[in-house]
């Protein structure tokens, strides 16, 4: 679905990434781990053809983004990406129903339709009883997880999540992980997280670790990592 390949970029003067390749496939969800300044935002934003590369190939669907012209790249973005951000950036003068259809709504989807598919989400994720409230009457726990239902409403092809339970408590994140997870695994979507925390990483199918805007570690299924730590001796 999407590969990655000796992608370099700097941001204002400094290398943000050096040299990454990553192929992530169709259906699967990926952890990306790093402390902050590690790479992880700028990675997901080459991936989703947010940010050009400045070096290096990027691939999605078959398409290559690093040869797309902008305008391009966002057509792309609109119609086959969703984005989870680690603030929810949701519009004020629209109720939590309007945010989370808005992008079945721009694409040109009836009404009806995608309101549906929003309050599916919005009810999956506990905030169903906010619909027709405005994003200044919910608190920023209840904001976040709008923000989750509005990347998913779509069914987007690739679901890139940057560090999406920051404003969330433990709990509250470990909720909004696993519906993210068990949306991507039932309707073959591809899921991208990037997560300060690796602990959270067992919620994916394959970790990668980024540091320095490099990769640190060769990624491998996390159920193959388990298993040979358990066989390891003691």
């Amino acid at each position: 679905m999407v590969r990655a390949s000796g992608v370099l970029k700097s941001l204002d003067g400094t290398a943000a990434l050096r040299g990454v390749s990553l192929t992530v496939r169709q259906g699967e969800v990926l952890a990306v781990t790093g402390p902050r300044g590690s790479g992880k935002t700028t990675l997901l934003g080459c991936l989703g053809g947010l940010l050009p590369v400045d070096d290096g190939e990027v691939w999605f669907a078959g398409r290559p983004l690093h040869s797309l012209p902008r305008t391009e790249r966002e057509r792309l973005r609109r119609e086959h990406v969703g984005w989870v951000g680690s603030e929810p950036q949701l519009v004020p003068e629209l109720t939590v129903r309007e945010n989370a259809a808005l992008p079945l709504l721009l694409a040109g989807a009836g009404r009806r339709a995608a309101y549906t598919a929003a309050a599916e989400w919005l009810e999956r994720l506990d905030v169903a009883g906010c619909a027709r409230l405005r994003p200044a009457e919910l608190t920023q726990e209840q904001r976040q997880r709008v923000a989750v239902a509005r990347a998913l409403a779509p069914l987007p092809r690739l679901v890139l999540a940057d560090d999406p339970t920051a404003p969330l408590h433990r709990d509250a994140g470990e909720q909004v992980l696993r519906v993210l997870g068990t949306a991507a695994r039932s309707h073959g979507l591809t899921l991208v997280l990037a997560l300060n925390d690796p602990g959270q990483a067992r919620h994916a199918d394959r970790s990668v670790a980024l540091l320095d805007g490099a990769l640190s570690e060769p990624a491998a299924p996390l159920a193959e990592a388990a298993a040979a730590a358990a066989a390891a001796p003691a």
